[in-house]
């Protein structure tokens, strides 16, 4: 059974929390997050996005980034921007998005879960982006981001959770994109770490490298601390668990560079004999096992015939799978997709405009709207031990960091 502790936050006041609280460092880009942060000395861009604050051209991985990462985060504490609890909480933190609410067990879980796989996982870290996270968490001495967790739901879980949020929260906005953020204090933490380990597993949704690096920052403090007694706070990383049923997962969805010197006719030939491929105006697959395709400035429909899919098997039977097996590789020739520079990913908040955007635009040949991997898919891949294809799933409301934060010390 995985382990959770209450934990002292590092959080802005209430009055500064809007102002505060800040998108995840992954999800934009330098330029993006330029704009974001505009105008705003307090945002917490500053600090899971320090390159705003150097020169462009500044390598991404370069000392200046992490050192300026650690100027801003102090600063912060300070100038009373941030500043520690003195007493061991968990939160509650629930987003509503389009009229839909999730609310989610802000608390910390133990390294050695991560590692023993009582916390599971569904896929591959990127050692450039593991060793970047660790070194940041490591300058900080800080997990300024929880990773996002899921498990089965559990009636006790809930029916705390429901009684907590009766109660007046502890920050209420609205954030510049629509979702609204609440989060409530709960100092009596006993109830909810009772129900909570006796939960048989818990699943990364979202955050595998968040999740890597804080194993890694906390394996680096035990070598390096010849007391260690296995109390310290650098065993325990900050998380938000959420019940697996109040979660959604948008589509990721592909565009791929060029028709690999093939023809549009060519390539919608191929296309007809892996599955029923017809014109549509509806950009959006209706069912797993079917994909959109824009192409020539117009979308088509593809389905794969069911009876031709291992539905038994948790890998082969996921969309991303079938389409890398039977199309991205055999008709385009992208062996690899998580090194091949042909191929990209675009998020489902970003809809299926974006996808003909990008296409009209030149700098890619076609797109492809895929069918949202279910939650049960990602417990069962996880369940079996086994690792999705790459970006397979998109979690939105996205967790916006600086609210919570948890030092590892």
């Amino acid at each position: 059974m995985p382990r959770v502790k209450p934990f002292r936050a590092v959080r802005p006041p209430v009055a500064k929390a809007a102002s505060v609280a800040s998108v995840p460092y992954d999800v934009i880009d330098r330029d993006e997050a330029v704009v974001l942060a505009a105008g705003n000395s307090e945002s917490f861009l500053h600090v899971v996005r320090p390159d705003i604050d150097l020169p462009p051209e500044t390598d991404p991985y370069a000392d200046a980034i992490y050192t300026q990462a650690a100027d801003a985060f102090q600063k912060f504490l300070a100038a009373g921007t941030l500043a520690q609890d003195e007493t061991d909480c968990i939160f509650l933190y629930r987003q509503i998005m389009n009229g839909r609410s999730q609310i989610g067990i802000v608390c910390c879980c133990h390294v050695d879960d991560y590692e023993h796989n009582r916390i599971l996982k569904h896929e591959f870290t990127r050692p450039a982006k593991e060793d970047d996270r660790t070194r940041h968490v490591m300058t900080l001495g800080a997990h300024t981001g929880p990773v996002f967790l899921t498990y089965r739901d559990e009636a006790e879980v809930n029916q705390l959770v429901v009684a907590a949020t009766a109660e007046a929260p502890l920050y209420d906005f609205t954030a510049p994109d629509g979702v609204q953020h609440t989060v409530w204090q709960i100092t009596e933490a006993g109830p909810y770490i009772t129900t909570l380990t006796a939960v048989p597993a818990f699943y990364i949704a979202d955050g595998h490298h968040r999740a890597a690096s804080a194993w890694r920052a906390g394996k680096a403090r035990r070598e390096a601390n010849p007391g260690h007694t296995g109390e310290e706070e650098y065993n325990w990383f900050l998380t938000v668990l959420f019940p697996a049923n109040q979660l959604t997962i948008l589509p990721y969805n592909r565009i791929i560079a060029d028709l690999n010197g093939k023809t549009a006719e060519q390539i919608l030939a191929e296309l007809g004999r892996v599955g029923q491929l017809e014109p549509t105006t509806d950009p959006v697959p209706p069912t797993a096992g079917s994909f959109c395709i824009f192409l020539g400035d117009r979308w088509y429909r593809l389905t794969i015939p069911a009876d031709s899919i291992d539905h038994a098997d948790p890998i082969a039977s996921l969309d991303v799978a079938l389409l890398e097996q039977r199309v991205i590789g055999p008709i385009f020739g992208i062996e690899n997709v998580r090194t091949d520079p042909r191929i990209d990913f675009v998020g489902g908040i970003r809809g299926t405009d974006e996808l003909e955007r990008r296409v009209q635009s030149g700098k890619w040949a076609i797109a492809v709207s895929m069918h949202p991997t279910s939650i049960e898919q990602l417990m069962a891949v996880s369940d079996a031990g086994e690792v999705m294809p790459p970006k397979s799933t998109w979690f939105e409301p996205k967790l916006r960091s600086g609210l919570l934060v948890h030092l590892l010390e």
